[in-house]
């Protein structure tokens, strides 16, 4: 029998995002939810010959888009629900080139001036639900 998930991952990425861009977005925020939350992870597997095969996120993950615009409030709605996690990739971090720059740049730039390519919200299923439910899938 499935285990049944009460919470619920998903990535939503700038529709106007460059093909690059979008899948950069999406796996860098694929690292941060499974560094914020490790119980995302299974544990390693091996296959019927015993080579083995690290872990793999236990939750399906939908990948959807939305307008950048979009994107701002979504992150706003996101971060003001109890228990959901929003993962954020923006501008400022995609034309940095180290870590520390970006850290320096993010700090001097007003909210309402940072461009978001891609969110990543992990929360309980019902919260997450209605945050996204009526984004399209990414193609």
């Amino acid at each position: 029998m499935a285990a049944v998930l009460t919470n619920k991952m998903v990535v939503v990425i700038a529709a106007e995002a460059p093909v690059g861009v979008a899948l950069n977005t999406a796996a860098l925020l694929g690292v941060g939810l499974g560094r914020r939350h490790d119980d995302t992870v299974g544990p390693d597997t091996a296959d019927a010959a015993g080579t083995p095969h690290t872990g793999m996120c236990a939750y399906p993950i939908p990948i959807l888009r939305a307008s950048a615009e979009d994107l701002r409030t979504l992150r706003a709605e996101a971060a003001a629900r109890d228990g959901v996690t929003v993962h954020d990739m923006h501008q400022v971090a995609q034309r940095a080139r180290t870590y520390e720059q970006m850290s320096a740049t993010l700090a001097g730039t007003k909210p309402d001036d940072i461009d978001y390519l891609g969110l990543a919200l992990y929360g309980p299923r019902a919260a997450v639900d209605s945050l996204t439910g009526a984004l399209p899938l990414y193609r």
